[in-house]
């Protein structure tokens, strides 16, 4: 037990992320009274159940096995990771938004203090330290799509300029990073097979980019159009690269699959609530249908890699 400890992984929190996501889906389905409250209320305790208990395993692990800590600190693919961690809470934030108030406004202050820290650490890292093309994967992703999410529930908390900061740093990095993801696939080596399903974080940017700019802005301008159609783009690119993802062997990053569904499923029903056009609403049952379909599989295989103890074990 010992040995899986010291092994525990800071990907866990990708769990999270998903069930988060799909927590706030159940939330804002109940909203337009197409799911009853029960399916929401019954996800977002076992959600935050299964937080704490990640939380608690990685924090007997900084203190029982602190270097191997650092170690995943300073590696150049698990540092994106522990942007996992304060996402997850601006995540539990946004999804108790309007069940309990106060503890939302608890998480979010955590989370987004927590996150800056993260992401200024990790860009630092990233300009300090040499990489390989071939290092770049879309899980660099994860530390710029959180500074989108803080203000989907920040615009309640302090004025828009602050949100409008978050942003516009998230979009900025976005382009950036977008940019080099695809030169990398283009003209470098094709992606490890474990990290061929962070492919879907390619839709969270824009999708969550859509939420966000709608809870500032309160606006269905081309521009928020742009941000909606891009994401479907890209949920369409996947579509087509279909072929990219079978016969591959189970890794927890799988759990990449399911937040980005989870949040061009949320965009799709804030475009119904906004434009009332009748496409959004039928897309938003497709991407939830196909998120819980999604979310059911992967949990299973995680489960069975649980009971085989595969999960928790050295990845160098």
């Amino acid at each position: 037990m010992k040995e899986k400890l010291k092994y525990f992984p800071i990907t866990a929190y990708a769990i999270v992320m998903g069930l988060a996501g799909l927590s706030i889906v159940f939330g804002k389905f109940h909203h337009m009274q197409w799911l009853p409250k029960i399916f929401y209320e019954i996800l977002l305790f076992c959600t935050l159940f299964i937080f704490l208990g990640i939380s608690i395993l990685y924090a007997l692990k900084a203190v029982r096995h602190f270097e191997e800590v650092r170690i995943d600190f300073n590696h150049r693919i698990r540092i994106n990771f522990f942007s996992a961690f304060s996402i997850s809470i601006l995540l539990l934030s946004i999804a108790f938004m309007s069940f309990w108030p106060f503890l939302s406004m608890s998480f979010w202050w955590i989370g987004t203090i927590v996150h800056t820290i993260l992401m200024l650490h990790t860009v630092a890292y990233w300009i300090q330290n040499n990489f390989e093309i071939q290092f770049m994967n879309p899980a660099w992703f994860i530390p710029i799509v959180g500074n989108m999410l803080i203000p989907i529930a920040g615009v309640e908390y302090l004025p828009k300029l602050f949100s409008f900061f978050y942003f516009g740093v998230g979009f900025f990095f976005w382009i950036i990073l977008f940019t080099i993801f695809l030169n990398r696939a283009i003209f470098h080596h094709q992606l490890p097979q474990k990290f061929v399903p962070t492919l879907f974080i390619l839709i969270a940017p824009p999708a969550i980019g859509f939420i966000a700019y709608i809870r500032i802005a309160q606006s269905w301008d081309a521009f928020a159009i742009f941000l909606l159609l891009i994401s479907y783009f890209f949920a369409v690119l996947l579509l087509v690269l279909h072929k990219s993802f079978k016969k591959l062997e189970f890794f927890i990053s799988w759990w990449a699959f399911t937040f980005p569904l989870m949040a061009i499923t949320i965009a799709s029903v804030v475009a119904f609530q906004i434009s009332h056009q009748a496409v959004f609403k039928y897309l938003s049952f497709f991407f939830i249908t196909l998120a819980i379909l999604t979310i059911s599989f992967v949990a299973y295989k995680t489960g069975e890699k649980i009971r085989q103890g595969e999960i928790c074990i050295n990845e160098e």
